[in-house]
Order: C-alpha cells, then structure tokens, then sequence
C-alpha cells in the first residue's frame, strides 16, 4: 500500500468517525450557575428528555461575573444562572449578558418579574417570610412590626449584608424611603437576641434554642425542614416554628427575590438557550422546582407542595425588582452605617 493511498484512505476514515459522533451526540448548551448542580439535575435531565439538547453544566461558586468578563468573546457560556436580583442585574449591566425575545417567557412571567428589554427573566420566587415559636398568637404581621419595642431581645436573623437581606431593605427603602428605612433597621437591630449571623435555618435553630421567638428567612427552607426525616435536626428546627408571610405596609405584599437567568453575551448557541429558559417556566420544569426546591413557581396554577401552600396566601409585593435593585448600593451602605452585623 502506498504512502500516498494509506493517507487518504486514514483521512476518509477520520471524516467518517466525525461525521458520525457529531451525528449521533445530542446539540448542547453551556449553563454556568452559582446554583448547586444537585439542586437543578433534575430540571437539567428534563430538559435534555424533550429536546436532546445537552446541558453541560459550569459550577461557579464564586465569581461568576469575572470569569464571563475574563473569557470574552471566546466565552463558551450559553445560560447564565443565579439567585437574588441584584447578582442577576450585576450581570447585566456589566454587559456579558443580551436581550431576547420570546413570546413564551413574556407570556408567562409578570412584567415586574423579568427585565424590559428581555435582558433577564425570573424562574422562581422565593419569598422573605417570618418564622416564630409554634406556640406564638400572632396572625398578621408588617415588615415594618420587626421594629416594634416588644420585639426587644426576641428577633433572629442573619448578616443583614447576605443578599436576601439587602433586598428586603432596598425594597424597604423603596416603600418607605431612607430615612425611615434607616430608623427601622437601627430598632430592628436593637431588638436582636444575639449577633445578625448563620444562616436562615439557624433562625428556626435558635428558635428552638430558646434563643428568640421570631426571625426572617426565606420560605422555601421550611420546605427542606418540614420535609426532612423525623429525629433529625432539620425536622425538629422545622417542626418548632410556624410561618406568617408578612407585608410592607404601603402595598400589602410580600416581598420576594428570586431564581433567575440570562443569556450570555457570546452565546454560541443561541437558540438552544433561549429554549432552555422556555423550558424553565413551562409546567413541567415549574412542577419541578416547586417539589423539588420548594420554590414558589412563576407560572400560575402549578401544585405547590402541601408544606408550602399550608402557608396561606401568597400576595406579591407588585414592586419591581429593578427598582429594588436600583436601592441596594444605599441598603448595603446602612447596614454598615448603623453596624448592623457587629
């Protein structure tokens, strides 16, 4: 066999091997997220079963922005995932994110949940809510009560700079502005048992504890805690509190953040993002991330798992979430004004 023959021949064979990988391997898509893989696997799987589009799936902890920027136009990234709003819109207006359109995102997530221009939609709500001792009479309560002198030594809560506290006070200064926003964190300080710390299943921890009576957390751990097997830590936390979803006294909602994403500047496969997002609010996915996560859907009409919806109703501060987003440099800038976290 000649040299010249044996090298067209392994030619013909390596197009042919190609050809037929590329063929037979399902179109891709690249997510990065700073959500935990486990916590979205089931979505990914899903979405992979409809369409036979591949996700490969990029765990960012930390730094998700920088290493977009950093990446530039070569930049593999298709989906960029994230939780709370200002971590979403820091996406955004670093410019590594684009504007879509699609009838179906627009259609099933509420104006103030998702961006103008189509530069970033909401995929979950999670909803800022007040735990308190089981035992405790108390039905209704504003956000704005947290401030109140009974509350003296009684209140838990973590770092009031931890992203779902900055929101809750952006959107407080939203409502009420500055200057009373400032006073009601300095008496909600006052009113702490012990240092603005941990995490918001340390609120139902130290409840338990004897440590305080009421706090703020997010609604969708006491999903995790109530469901958790009995004897162990988490359902004995979950099973010590009782939940009341509070309000902001000028609107009479609850505040929410959310789960979100955008599609990346760079995108080499475009069209396959922008039907991943499609697939994340359809009711399937939505179904997911409600007994999953334990998050409250965007889509209306999707079965809540009975923890959740024993909650009681649901009315969301109608806020949107740029304008609370616009507030959150001043939030961070009175936590540390008062000392909030010392």
């Amino acid at each position: 066999m000649s040299i010249r023959f044996f090298s067209i021949l392994m030619m013909s064979l390596a197009i042919f091997c190609h050809s037929y990988s590329f063929a037979n391997f399902p179109e891709k898509i690249n997510l990065y997220t700073t959500r935990e893989p486990k916590l979205i696997k089931p979505l990914l799987n899903a979405f992979t079963k409809e369409t036979n589009i591949l996700v490969n799936t990029i765990f960012v902890k930390d730094g998700l922005l920088e290493r977009v920027k950093s990446e530039g136009i070569r930049s593999p990234a298709d989906v960029l995932m994230t939780v709370d709003i200002g971590n979403l819109l820091d996406l955004v207006q670093a410019g590594i994110t684009q504007n879509i359109k699609s009838e179906i995102l627009e259609s099933v997530i509420p104006n103030n949940l998702r961006g103008t221009n189509g530069e970033w939609f909401s995929l979950s709500l999670r909803d800022r809510v007040l735990y308190i001792e089981k035992d405790m009479n108390i039905s209704n309560f504003n956000y704005e009560d947290l401030a109140r002198l009974e509350w003296k030594g009684k209140v838990c809560i973590r770092s009031g700079q931890h992203p779902y506290n900055i929101a809750l006070i952006a959107a407080m200064i939203a409502h009420n502005g500055i200057h009373e926003t400032e006073k009601w964190l300095r008496d909600v300080k006052y009113n702490l048992a012990r240092k603005a710390t941990g995490g918001d299943r340390d609120v139902a921890r130290d409840i338990l504890g004897g440590i305080c009576d009421i706090g703020l957390a997010n609604a969708y751990y006491v999903g995790h805690m109530k469901n958790a097997p009995l004897g162990s830590d988490a359902r004995k936390w979950g099973d010590a509190i009782r939940v009341i979803r509070p309000k902001f006294s000028k609107s009479g909602g609850t505040h929410v953040n959310i789960s979100g994403a955008a599609v990346a500047k760079h995108s080499p496969n475009i069209n396959n993002a922008i039907k991943f997002l499609e697939f994340l609010v359809s009711e399937e996915a939505q179904t997911l991330y409600a007994k999953i996560n334990y998050e409250h859907p965007i889509r209306s009409g999707i079965e809540i798992d009975p923890v959740i919806s024993n909650l009681g109703p649901f009315k969301v501060d109608t806020l949107s979430l740029d304008e609370i987003a616009r507030f959150r440099k001043k939030a961070s800038e009175l936590v540390d004004q008062i000392g909030f976290d010392n």
